[in-house]
């Protein structure tokens, strides 16, 4: 048996999934969080339902990368059988449109592309460095969060600022996300039994970090996440659109430095910065009735993402459906309810008791969740960024891969 591993550091976590190459089956999956924490811990997870956690302080991410391959091989797995490794990058600039295997060369510019996101970049890289290390045989691909949004027309990702800022410093809307707008978008058009090349969606992948898309035709042509993963929608511990104006008002007035802004903007804020104590909307409903600061929290949140809805139907002109994925689009049938609520007479008319049962923790799965008389339908679709990975570094291998998604022959369309 062969194995493709499909591998995303994030800035503090690392998380992984070994599939059988030929079935792209699932055989072992697992989690590391808190790197760099006394309280860091690693899950591994198994096709049964059974896991096992080992609470270990995780020092870096070339400790977690060490401990994963021990995992690994605890679970039986043949390092030297991993053929091929599929890194999640983040950042990928307007260099790469498509993915791509690994070189010296391709390695050089994602690290020249880590100013442009100097939480994940560098993480990514040190992940692409130690895979090659440990595991010398297996080809190494990158598969880019940015490269979905490419197909964006240059009024939607141009900045309205000098030009100079984006011909010398690259400043630009570039957008994230981009692998799982890419699977639910080839989902959804299953689901409506259409080309994938003949619909207008808008996805709405709304987890701890969020971002909307506008699709037509199946391509991004717009999105809401910019130069880097701070704009748009609210977030877990990210603002969303913000008047540029706050961040120098406060830095002046507060004496703070870019580094310490940083930490206040990606790690303080969105709806951990409302509420003042909670980023799991389990923890937001729960306290609701007593803690008005969790009412503020989801009201920002639904406000934020209606208003998304609203200019992307605009920009669309016709829409075919509205798609709801990620921790929080698959889980949370209050905010899902929220958002369509009101907008009936733009053909958006949700049917409550399918919301209610479309709850991905209970196995829904796919599922519609729009009257039979919507115009517009409203899907929740879980996404699958690791198959998009894995089946991008299998056709790398293969030698049948197409950077144009709409031809590219996914086993999911």
């Amino acid at each position: 048996m062969s194995y493709i591993l499909a591998l995303n550091c994030g800035s503090s976590s690392l998380k992984y999934q070994v599939l059988d190459a030929d079935s792209k089956n699932v055989v072992v999956s697992g989690y590391m969080e808190k790197i760099g924490q006394p309280d860091s811990f690693a899950t591994q997870k198994y096709p049964d339902g059974v896991k096992n956690r080992k609470d270990t302080e995780i020092k870096d991410h070339n400790e977690a990368m060490n401990l994963m391959m021990y995992m690994l091989r605890d679970a039986s797995i043949d390092l030297t059988e991993i053929k091929g490794v599929g890194h999640r990058v983040v950042h990928g600039g307007e260099k790469f449109a498509a993915s791509i295997e690994i070189t010296d060369e391709i390695i050089k510019t994602v690290k020249e592309l880590s100013g442009l996101a100097p939480l994940h970049n560098p993480a990514n890289l040190v992940g692409i460095v130690a895979a090659q290390q440990l595991l010398p045989n297996a080809r190494q691909v990158a598969v880019f969060d940015t490269a979905f949004h490419q197909t964006m027309p240059d009024y939607a990702y141009r900045y309205a600022i000098p030009s100079a800022w984006y011909k010398e410093l690259g400043v630009r809307r570039y957008g994230f996300h981009g692998t799982s707008h890419l699977y639910v978008s080839k989902r959804a058009a299953r689901m409506l039994g259409k080309p994938a090349n003949e619909i207008n969606l808008i996805t709405l992948h709304i987890g701890s970090g969020a971002s909307a898309t506008a699709i037509r035709g199946g391509k991004s042509v717009d999105t809401s996440l910019g130069m880097t993963p701070l704009s748009g929608l609210t977030m877990g511990t990210r603002p969303g659109d913000l008047d540029p104006g706050v961040i120098l008002y406060v830095m002046e007035r507060l004496g703070t430095t870019p580094t310490n802004m940083q930490t206040h903007l990606n790690l303080q804020s969105g709806i951990l910065g409302l509420s003042e104590c909670y980023i799991d909307h389990r923890d937001i409903h729960g306290n609701l009735p007593k803690d008005d600061n969790c009412r503020l929290a989801i009201d920002v949140e639904v406000n934020n993402i209606k208003k998304y809805v609203g200019g992307y139907m605009a920009t669309l002109g016709h829409v075919d459906a509205i798609v709801f994925t990620a921790g929080v689009g698959e889980n949370d049938e209050i905010v899902r309810d929220r958002v369509c609520s009101g907008l009936e007479s733009l053909g958006i008319k949700m049917d409550a008791e399918a919301n209610k049962a479309a709850l991905g923790y209970k196995g829904a799965g796919e599922s519609v969740i729009s009257t039979p008389d919507s115009r517009v339908k409203i899907l929740v679709i879980p996404t699958n960024e690791e198959l998009v990975i894995v089946e991008d570094t299998l056709a790398i291998m293969n030698g049948t891969y197409n950077p144009n998604h709409l031809e590219m022959n996914y086993s999911f369309v």
